[in-house]
């Protein structure tokens, strides 16, 4: 049996390890200047703590804004608690790490993209349709907005958009 090196999951690996890292250096020290973030996450995955009213109004996903208002933010080396504010009502949740679908950082045009083998599957099929897209297929694929699919907790919206790397673009 041949042996390969999965670069896909180690890049996921690493790149959950710097939001992490940030995740927890914002808890010890607070948000730096312009800083805030949009984090996308599958509320499927059965690590994934929520109120039952916001399970049911985004039953697959949902975009948390971690910007004005956040209380308690608890990260560990598997996920964060943070509480939020949904229109004066404070709500607290936890997130696993491997539950996170997209991580942006809007000040400075930062983001990254986690996707997973079917997603990979779905985009090459497209490519083998005669998809007309003038992206060059070595483009990390733009991000979608989902600010009017998903509630901010901040009740603000983002005018700016973000640069966003596709890690699974470039397996074979």
């Amino acid at each position: 049996m041949a042996r390969s090196i999965d670069y896909g999951n180690l890049m996921h690996r690493a790149m959950r390890k710097l939001i992490h890292d940030v995740l927890t250096d914002v808890a010890e020290n607070g948000l730096p200047g312009a800083h805030h973030f949009f984090i996308t996450f599958d509320t499927t995955h059965d690590q994934v703590e929520l109120a039952a009213w916001l399970r049911d109004r985004y039953p697959t996903e949902m975009t948390v804004v971690m910007q004005h208002w956040f209380e308690d933010l608890d990260v560990s080396e598997e996920g964060f608690a943070v509480t939020l504010n949904f229109g004066d009502s404070p709500e607290r949740m936890y997130i696993p790490l491997d539950a996170i679908l997209t991580f942006v950082d809007p000040s400075v045009e930062f983001g990254l993209r986690f996707e997973t083998q079917d997603q990979d599957d779905d985009e090459f099929d497209d490519e083998d349709e005669g998809d007309d897209d003038p992206t060059p297929p070595d483009s990390p694929p733009p991000l979608r907005d989902r600010s009017k699919a998903s509630e901010k907790s901040d009740g603000e919206g983002s005018s700016g958009d973000a640069e966003v790397v596709s890690l699974d673009a470039f397996r074979k």
